[in-house]
């Protein structure tokens, strides 16, 4: 069993739900980055996404295409993102997952991303443009160095589909709550639920549900029918507001404790 693994038999074991932050890697810098990754995790991240920067991501709405556009301009690579899961992992034990496009990647190559991936202490691996029938030698390279390979599914994802993905998959599987980009909405998008049930029916593997995930109360629904939720874009449009401040870690670790519901422990309730 896969550390990620680990982590949601734990959580369900506890009867909680995960939290699931996501940050870019290198916004607003390479060292506040390292930063965050501690301190999300001190303030309740069951698992950390860390976005890699691209000049064309086509899935995120305009917060993190701009976190992008930012740490790009910096000129932080694949390579500066390795290094800082390597740099927070001397200090934090939670699962990170490396979110990135597939570009970079394969600019990078398979085998050397699958070395360096688990010599920085990268637990999965998250291509959200890697098609399911590419995604053999990705999958065989990573899990060859126990590193799982994370899929995406969505409300449009067939039922022939979640299964052969529910066969490949590894970790959890990431279930996109609507069609569209990432984004703040204002409620849970009624298609989540659904979704979730659907993967369920195939798949024995933890269901995060992420895009518009953006309050404590949403984050509260999502635990009603799922094992975690991922919120990115109103974490890194925090992120964004305070990008010149002293206060930025902070701040984001408060406003992180503040998106976490009171979960439930042997019986009571603590925040």
């Amino acid at each position: 069993m896969s550390r990620i693994r680990d982590t949601f038999a734990e959580l369900k074991d506890s009867g909680r739900g995960g939290f699931i932050p996501f940050i870019t890697a290198g916004d607003p810098d390479l060292k506040t980055t390292e930063l965050l990754l501690v301190e999300l995790a001190a303030a309740g991240a069951d698992v950390i996404e860390l976005g890699v920067p691209f000049s064309d991501p086509v899935a995120d709405g305009e917060v993190i295409q701009r976190a992008s556009e930012r740490a790009l301009k910096k000129g932080v690579t694949l390579f500066e993102a390795l290094r800082c899961v390597s740099n927070a992992k001397a200090h934090v034990d939670i699962p990170i997952v490396l979110f990135s496009y597939l570009n970079p990647l394969l600019k990078f190559g398979k085998d050397r991303l699958a070395e360096e991936a688990k010599r920085a202490g990268v637990d999965a691996v998250l291509i959200t443009d890697l098609t399911l029938e590419e995604a053999g030698p990705w999958i065989r390279a990573l899990r060859g160095r126990g590193i799982d390979l994370i899929f995406l599914v969505a409300p449009t994802t067939s039922d022939e589909r979640l299964t052969r993905i529910a066969q490949q998959g590894h970790g959890f599987i990431y279930a996109v709550s609507r069609a569209g980009v990432t984004g703040v909405r204002n409620e849970v998008p009624r298609d989540a639920e659904p979704l979730v049930k659907r993967v369920r029916a195939v798949s024995d593997l933890p269901v995060a549900v992420g895009f518009g995930i953006s309050t404590s109360e949403q984050v509260r629904q999502v635990w009603r029918f799922a094992d975690a939720a991922v919120i990115g874009s109103a974490i890194v449009s925090e992120i964004e507001k305070l990008a010149d401040s002293r206060e930025l870690v902070n701040h984001i670790s408060q406003f992180a404790r503040l998106l976490l519901p009171a979960r439930p422990i042997d019986g009571e309730l603590v925040g």
